[in-house]
């Protein structure tokens, strides 16, 4: 089975998210389940129709965490040190084309949020600048070409 890399903060929200799911939602929709049933008649009844749907996706959701959460190789960023960019590392760039920074750190493909600086290690930009140290530049191909960073600094917090 292929690990699933991850921070100890993307671990616990995956966790977290996997109790909510199977303590709040699944009781919730076996009660819409149960009150859609009372009115008769399921081949026309849409409050049925669409709790079926809630719990399909619910379920597979929980499916999907259980198997990352088994499969998660959890990385302690606070561990980590180096002048090389890892898994976990937050890194600021600069983009040689308009001179602006960017800050953030590269994290598991399910904690990724850029709005929250979290980029997944699997971007083209992440994959680029693992290995990388302060002062290399990196290309990125983009759809609308290539793109150019110089890497200014790594921390590991």
């Amino acid at each position: 089975m292929e690990k699933v890399p991850m921070t100890r903060t993307g671990f616990t929200r995956m966790e977290e998210e996997l109790k909510r799911l199977k303590s709040v939602e699944r009781p919730s929709i076996i009660q819409s389940l149960e009150e859609a049933r009372a009115h008769g008649d399921l081949s026309e009844n849409a409050e049925y129709h669409a709790a079926k749907e809630r719990q399909a996706f619910t379920e597979s959701r929980i499916a999907d965490l259980e198997s990352k959460i088994s499969r998660a190789q959890i990385i302690d960023t606070s561990s980590l040190a180096g002048a090389t960019v890892k898994f976990g590392a937050t890194v600021t760039v600069v983009d040689e084309d308009d001179d602006a920074k960017l800050k953030f750190q590269i994290v598991g493909e399910d904690e990724a949020d850029i709005k929250a600086q979290r980029l997944s290690v699997q971007s083209p930009l992440a994959r680029a600048l693992i290995g990388k140290q302060v002062g290399d530049e990196v290309e990125v191909t983009t759809p609308s070409g290539g793109k150019f960073y110089e890497l200014l600094e790594v921390k590991y917090i």
